[in-house]
């Protein structure tokens, strides 16, 4: 796919641009463990960011988390995240939905490995009450692709004053959360 390559090549060079030196992309034996530590496979165009620009370390504001490695990864922080819910007595955190990005004030940016597209999601906690979790899911972008492109442009929700008040709510939210017991 052209336009995927050229994406790739647009991310890498902006991430290289930004940081001055990038963590080593991961290999594909280390992407088959990363897989196998969350039990379902990545998202194509996420895996090939972590096989072809970088082990995390670019991306918008704080950055993508390492999907391996020391410290917090995505890997570390979705497991976490999934046991807490599971342990709650209403979850809060599907199935699946992969963390690669902590914004700060427990928000963080998802990525649905459900969807073929990789959806990516906003986790955003702060205004729950009742435990009504559903409420704190919505949709950043319906694809992984157009999410990176709105980075390359300069133009995501997080650039901008409002705060992404114009998302919309992740409508699957409910039942995939229902789901997960």
């Amino acid at each position: 796919m052209e336009d995927l390559e050229e994406l790739i090549r647009r991310v890498s060079a902006k991430a290289l641009s930004a940081e001055g030196r990038l963590s080593p992309a991961l290999g594909t034996e280390e992407l088959v463990q990363a897989e196998k530590q969350l039990g379902f496979p990545l998202p194509p165009v996420l895996a090939r960011l972590y096989h072809e620009v970088a082990n995390g370390g670019f991306g918008p504001d704080y950055q993508l988390f390492p999907l391996l490695g020391e410290g917090r990864t995505a890997v570390s922080v979705y497991r976490e995240e999934r046991s807490m819910s599971l342990s709650c007595d209403a979850a809060f955190w599907p199935e699946r939905v992969l963390p690669i990005l902590d914004w700060g004030c427990g928000m963080y940016a998802a990525v649905d490995c459900q969807s073929s597209d990789g959806v990516v999601l906003l986790f955003e906690p702060n205004a729950i009450d009742n435990d009504d979790w559903h409420l704190a899911w919505f949709v950043d972008s319906t694809s992984l692709i157009d999410w990176l492109e709105t980075w390359l442009s300069g133009g995501g929700w997080y650039e901008d004053a409002d705060g992404g008040g114009d998302m919309q709510p992740w409508e699957m939210a409910r039942a995939r959360l229902s789901g997960t017991r």
